[in-house]
């Protein structure tokens, strides 16, 4: 499952006419029984939202006051996430307003067309305030409080990653949060420029809407909308300019060729991007090459591995990266260490849609040619798998099997990918006898009509300093093995 959670905004959305109808309450029921976390995410006032809508307890978590205020309905806790404007400001908006002024725990609330009245005295008193629309209404707030920094305290407490979150809205208020999460959807009754912006409308407006996002949300957990995601992760350049560009999720890479060619280069760079867009990896480093990496926690050390549990314990914070560093570990061992933990990690996806991508460095030790196994061990349907390996003929071939991409780098690419199309019974292109500097390398789409082709990879921020002393030499273990 890749979408974990589903944020709702209330009125016009989950409500009209600030009602929400028992089809829309039963379809949102039926994503909770499916596994899935429900938040609602709106501008109303606490105390306002339970006196129109008193089944709260749908919902994991509630983001009120426009993101100013956590709720958790099952123990009815309540969490300001700012502070509220001085009680001056509110004094002196209720005495020029012709509108009525109503104050919650953070937000002040009123209508148009008083927003102007509202910046004057946010002028005239010196403060620095932000005022927000949703339609006719009109939300002063702290600076930099919206619907996205209370959904992202929402998700922190409930352990998941926005990248696992399907999001619904409607109004000017909404495009924040909508634009957090991985999918964004708008129902039919959404502002014009709501609908532009979003991955899905919906052919029902309000809770019509809502049945149908929620019955596709169970039955397909929106595969058909892949395509239409604007989330991707570039690689590099063609020889034409274009990027070339993967998914975020659902892809496995594989990285292969002659040592010194840049295959590290790629991959740290790579884990860049997706730190810089918050998702999660897991690094299986079995040289030490990332030890320095400044991307992730390194566990591990030349002495020991870590234990399965640090591991786990790292990973269950959205935010947090790991490295698991092997080095310390004999040749031998390292394939039971990788088995023992692959399972546990399965688990925490199953369970929350994380870690994203796992990245196995030198996979060759863990993950051998003599490694049986009934099927790949990274399906398409779950996380993403990088691969890197000087030798793939040295790497299982049901994981080759299940590679998307294959990256040659080095002396002799064409090389590597007929290497390469031998195991897994699939005979690329021929490229001819041709080298690719470092910075440079061929990528096969194999599950594409196109050829393979050549691009220039991305560069990391910083080059990181590997453990190997000399350029092209091989490792101690990499001899051994």
């Amino acid at each position: 499952m890749r979408y974990h959670a589903l944020a709702c905004d209330y009125d016009g959305t989950i409500a009209s006419d600030g009602r929400v109808d028992e089809r829309t309450i039963e379809a949102l029921q039926q994503v909770r029984q499916s596994g899935r976390k429900l938040v609602l995410v709106t501008g109303r006032e606490l105390e306002d939202l339970i006196r129109v809508f008193p089944k709260l307890e749908l919902f994991d978590r509630v983001v009120a006051e426009n993101g100013a205020l956590l709720y958790r309905p099952a123990s009815s806790e309540e969490t300001p996430l700012a502070e509220a404007p001085p009680e001056a400001f509110v004094r002196e908006l209720r005495r020029r307003s012709t509108q009525r002024v109503s104050a919650g725990r953070v937000i002040v609330s009123t209508w148009r067309p008083c927003e102007t009245i509202a910046v004057e005295v946010i002028r005239d008193l010196g403060l620095e305030l932000q005022v927000i629309f949703n339609k006719g209404a009109v939300m002063i707030l702290p600076s930099g409080v919206n619907k996205a920094t209370g959904l992202n305290a929402a998700l922190l407490e409930l352990g998941l990653s926005r990248h696992n979150v399907v999001g619904v809205g409607d109004a000017e208020n909404d495009h924040a949060f909508l634009g957090l999460c991985e999918c964004s959807v708008a129902v039919a009754n959404a502002l014009d420029t709501l609908k532009r912006r979003v991955d899905w409308v919906t052919a029902g407006g309000h809770g019509d809407g809502i049945v149908e996002l929620a019955r596709s949300l169970i039955t397909s957990d929106l595969r058909q909308l892949e395509d239409r995601l604007h989330h991707r992760l570039s690689l590099g350049k063609r020889a034409d300019g274009r990027d070339v560009l993967i998914r975020p999720y659902g892809m496995n890479v594989l990285i292969a060729g002659s040592s010194g060619g840049g295959k590290s280069t790629l991959a740290a760079s790579f884990l860049e991007r997706l730190e810089e867009q918050a998702y999660q990896f897991v690094i299986i480093d079995p040289e030490g090459d990332y030890s320095t990496f400044q991307a992730a926690v390194v566990l591990g050390d030349d002495r020991s591995a870590p234990s399965v549990s640090e591991v786990l314990d790292l990973l269950s914070k959205p935010e947090q990266n790991a490295v698991v560093n092997l080095i310390g570990v004999p040749l031998k061992e390292r394939p039971p260490i990788f088995e023992a933990l692959l399972p546990r990690i399965q688990e925490l996806y199953a369970r929350t849609g994380r870690p994203h991508w796992i990245v196995i460095d030198e996979a060759h030790h863990v993950l051998p040619s003599s490694w049986k196994v009934a099927g790949p061990p990274v399906s398409r349907e779950m996380y993403s798998l990088m691969i890197v390996t000087l030798e793939p003929e040295r790497v299982s071939q049901a994981v080759l099997s299940s590679m998307d991409l294959v990256i040659a780098i080095g002396d002799d690419p064409d090389a590597t990918l007929r290497t390469f199309g031998e195991i897994v019974s699939q005979p690329p292109a021929r490229l001819g006898r041709i080298a690719v500097s470092p910075g440079e390398a061929v990528a096969w789409f194999r599950h594409t009509p196109e050829n393979p082709f050549w691009f220039r990879s991305s560069l990391p921020r910083a080059e990181r300093r590997p453990l190997r002393t000399r350029p092209g030499a091989r490792s101690r273990t990499d001899r051994e093995g």
